[in-house]
């Protein structure tokens, strides 16, 4: 036992180490501000695709009770009102098919983002060759996600339901203890997805091989810290005065905070994946379409002349 902690002990301070070389930080801060243009784009997407196989309505309601779990009652209205600014746009033939590439191209933003950042924390950079190519199919990669994501929606509220009449059962013979173990199950569904998600990004978006055996390792770090995370920074925004500090724009604040802290778990959870796979798994192999960087300072450019005082 004493050696499986030391072992993880040393895991996290060499990923903290690497965080801050590679400056975690402020790739987090990039990511939480693109994601406050794509994630309206994105979840109306979602929304739409899912929307096909259940009741929009449905979906709709699903995916702003998250939210508001997560950022708050105030939060989710700001994220609703932009949902429904793009919702609300006048249509034209040529202005919906303008529309629909717009908020594609918008909603796959996110994914690129964070594969362009990935592959900076991994040490890992696109060969500059066939970058239409590569353009386009990281952008078919990210709509898959984006399925993806919207398949997994559906099953989530597929089990909503599930536990709606598992919990109308389980009330007659547990009385108040119901609360407490629906609770439970739904953090523990709550962690599988998330640490699923996890998972199929570091395994998927970045221009390099690594097993899952890695990347589910280091997702079920990553959902830990997700939850811890999710707790702590709701209770933060619960105490804190936004709203009276920021005013009309509190509701933003508090979104752009949750995604800014969401982005750094991400992020800290690829640089744990990366040294858990080099240092205990089974590596990181880049693709041919991608070559390994090497990080490091130096007091002069080669190749530079000096000018002379």
């Amino acid at each position: 036992m004493k050696r499986i902690l030391n072992k993880y002990f040393h895991l996290i301070k060499d990923a903290a180490n690497e965080f801050a070389e590679d400056n975690g930080t402020k790739l987090s801060a990039s990511l939480a501000y693109y994601t406050i243009f794509s994630i309206g784009p994105l979840l109306l997407v979602i929304i739409t695709l899912a929307g096909m196989f259940y009741k929009k309505a449905d979906v709709t309601t699903q995916i702003f009770d998250q939210v508001s779990q997560l950022v708050g009652t105030s939060g989710a209205e700001q994220l609703k009102s932009i949902l429904d600014n793009i919702s609300t746009e006048k249509n034209t033939t040529l202005f919906s098919v303008i529309g629909v590439l717009v908020l594609v191209f918008g909603a796959t933003g996110i994914f690129t983002e964070i594969q362009s950042s990935i592959n900076y924390i991994w040490s890992i950079k696109a060969k500059p060759k066939k970058g239409w190519l590569k353009y386009i199919l990281d952008r078919l990669l990210s709509f898959s996600l984006i399925v993806g994501s919207s398949f997994l929606l559906l099953v989530t509220l597929l089990i909503n339901l599930l536990m709606d009449l598992l919990n109308t059962r389980v009330e007659r013979f547990l009385g108040g203890a119901d609360t407490i173990l629906l609770q439970a199950v739904n953090i523990g569904m709550l962690y599988v997805v998330v640490t699923f998600l996890f998972a199929v990004v570091y395994k998927v978006l970045p221009d390099a091989k690594i097993y899952w055996k890695d990347a589910l390792t280091g997702a079920a770090f990553t959902g830990v810290l997700f939850l811890i995370g999710k707790f702590l920074i709701g209770y933060y925004l619960g105490k804190s005065q936004a709203s009276s500090t920021y005013g009309a724009a509190a509701s933003l604040i508090i979104l752009l905070s949750w995604v800014y802290y969401s982005s750094i778990i991400l992020y800290f959870g690829a640089e744990f994946t990366k040294v858990y796979a080099i240092k205990w798994g089974k590596g990181i192999t880049v693709f041919d379409t991608a070559v390994y960087i090497v990080k490091h300072e130096t007091k002069e450019l080669p190749n530079i002349k000096h000018p002379t005082l």
